[in-house]
């Protein structure tokens, strides 16, 4: 499966998730999952399926191992961040207990970030020098 692919199944599956807690917090009339919610949706959803537009559209052909990296480090840090708040809004852990995962969670998607402007980078250089 190409990376775009892969984005976009793992961009639908945090949507459906996201959906869902909106309806629990809908349907409970307790929208205390509000942050965990706009997190699922957004770094989730949002993120994951343009990083999947930028795989079908701009990258040609990436690093295949940097690229895997990006996806998993992307993927493991979206989990562990919504789960994080999803236990901290939920009461079910203290934030002292959570720090260490949402910490974790937020550096790792900052550096899938900063990992997905290197493949776009590599991949404008690569193109620049063929077209020359």
């Amino acid at each position: 499966m190409n990376f775009d692919r892969k984005y976009l199944v793992w961009a639908l599956g945090y949507l459906i998730a996201g959906m869902g807690v909106g309806l629990y917090m809908a349907a409970s009339k307790n929208h205390a999952q509000l942050v965990a919610h706009a997190h699922i949706l957004m770094v989730g959803f949002a993120v994951s399926f343009i990083y999947g537009i930028i795989h079908r559209l701009w990258l040609q052909r990436p690093s295949k191992a940097l690229a895997m990296t990006q996806f998993v480090l992307h993927q493991a840090a979206a989990i562990a961040m919504c789960t994080g708040l999803l236990l901290l809004y939920g009461g079910v852990l203290p934030e002292s207990t959570l720090t260490p995962l949402l910490g974790a969670g937020s550096v790792g998607v900052l550096l899938a970030a900063l990992l997905m402007i290197w493949l776009v980078r590599q991949s404008s250089r690569a193109e620049f020098a063929t077209s020359r």
